[in-house]
């Protein structure tokens, strides 16, 4: 198995811009993968995956285990370029590449479970033996995101590797810095150069990938460009993954004990990560009692929130990822407007090189709005006044997504009732944009199909086989 790193597309192809969100300045040119670099990979990874498969599962464990350890120790370098790339606050990054330890030994502590045989009986004379066995399924496809590309690919390309698979990872074309770095340490960690390969660029680089005879394909990303992976896939019957948008909603009782607390809370869910994740709050919907006071807290609270550098220390909200979306946020803002929305704050792009937009709230949102229709992915949040939970669960599943919903209550009954009802793959109660290792992260609608993390997460990467053993006479 080859242990040499590729050098990349050959050169004279097409390049790759990677630019500063904060600046607006190239910080780097890239060469793109061509189909047919993106085809020799394809090669050299289903060789190499046979290869892979047959070493012994404590071995790959102990390459991944490799690859966490590196990238604690070079946590300064990764959270560094991330927020050059993307425009992450650099505490925020920090956040994140520490956090994906804990997914990598979930990952480590659990794959056994999935891959040990399971006994299911035997025929009525007992003759003959009945047992399923687990192998992996061959060359995945990865192609993963911008906004937290070693959360969401980890999700993938770890439980990926340790079920005996090889993975053609491409990153986002604004994590490409990222995602060269992740395949330092990938190699640097011992996998071989085979098994894990970048393939880099944009749509036709990853066009390019679909082209080749996947196993699977495991997407993350827009609805749009979800929907265009599966047509791909099912042309070719590979195995189809996607986690895509959402927009989550959060319904904040009348019972809540802590009204500025709670909107803090819910702030934070809104805004982290300049309102770039899948599972960022999109939506609120607060009871008419308490209606006011909330929205004086939240808007409070948005108005403490620091924008600047995102390499500076106090930053809390940086730029948007991508120049092109601050015009997606500035007409979700004129059509909250004219359709009767009170803006409370911010409403602009704001006057600093990069692709700043102020963070936004509106009050006397409705559901004529983009801004509560449409995923806004950005620092712009819409509140809605309800009169009660009927009206709130209505409202909460008047959308084509199905992520994630939260419901803050003192009342965990009350809460749950709500949250039994409301069609998205992971409930909240009293909190809010929050992943956990230990449970599967599904969408429903056009928020996704299948799962990542999880025992789920892991089985996604298996096949089943079945094996019937007759003891001879």
């Amino acid at each position: 198995m080859s242990t040499a790193v590729e050098a990349g597309p050959a050169r004279g192809g097409a390049r790759l811009s990677v630019v500063n969100p904060a600046t607006g300045a190239v910080i780097r040119d890239l060469a793109e993968d061509s189909a047919e670099s993106v085809a020799r990979k394809f090669t050299r990874a289903r060789r190499g995956q046979k290869e892979w498969a047959r070493v012994r599962i404590d071995d790959r464990k102990a390459c991944l285990a490799r690859f966490g350890q590196l990238a604690q120790e070079r946590i300064e370098d990764l959270a560094a370029t991330l927020s050059g790339e993307m425009g992450k606050p650099i505490t925020q990054s920090r956040n994140e590449v520490k956090g994906l330890q804990a997914r990598i030994d979930f990952f480590l502590a659990n794959v056994h479970k999935v891959l040990s045989d399971e006994e299911a009986g035997a025929d009525a004379d007992g003759r003959v033996e009945e047992k399923i066995s687990y192998e992996p399924i061959g060359v995945i496809g990865n192609i993963s995101a911008w906004n937290y590309p070693f959360f969401v690919g980890s999700n993938v390309f770890v439980p990926a590797l340790l079920t005996g698979n090889a993975v053609l990872y491409k990153p986002s074309e604004f994590a490409s810095l990222t995602g060269l770095k992740i395949g330092e340490l990938m190699q640097e960690a011992g996998v071989p150069a085979d098994v894990f390969q970048l393939v880099m660029g944009g749509g036709s680089a990853g066009a390019a990938l679909l082209e080749q005879r996947l196993a699977a394909v495991f997407f993350t990303g827009s609805y749009a460009t979800g929907r265009k992976v599966a047509e791909s896939g099912a042309r070719h019957l590979m195995r189809v993954q996607l986690e895509l948008g959402g927009k989550d909603p959060v319904y904040v009782c009348d019972d809540v004990a802590e009204v500025e607390k709670v909107a803090a809370g819910v702030a934070d869910g809104a805004f982290y990560n300049n309102g770039q994740s899948c599972c960022a709050v999109e939506r609120v919907y607060v009871h008419e009692r308490i209606h006011d006071k909330f929205v004086d807290a939240f808007v409070a609270e948005v108005k403490r929130f620091v924008v600047g550098d995102p390499m500076d220390e106090k930053t809390y909200i940086g730029p948007v990822a991508r120049k092109a979306h601050v015009a997606v946020l500035e007409a979700q803002v004129a059509d909250a407007r004219a359709k009767g929305g009170r803006m409370l704050c911010g409403g602009s792009r704001i006057d600093r090189p990069g692709f700043y937009f102020a963070p936004t709230v509106f009050a006397a949102a409705n559901h004529e709005m983009a801004l509560m229709r449409d995923e806004t992915f950005g620092p712009l949040i819409g509140i809605q006044k309800v009169a009660g939970d009927a009206e709130a669960l209505a409202l909460m599943n008047d959308t084509e997504y199905g992520l994630t919903a939260s419901v803050f209550s003192a009342d965990r009954d009350r809460a749950a009732k709500v949250l039994a009802h409301v069609n998205a793959g992971s409930a909240y109660w009293n909190c809010c944009d929050r992943v956990s290792p230990r449970l599967p992260w599904s969408g429903r609608g056009h928020s996704g199909i299948g799962s990542t993390l999880g025992l789920a997460g892991i089985r996604a990467f298996v096949q089943p086989k079945a094996w019937h053993l007759r003891t001879p006479r």
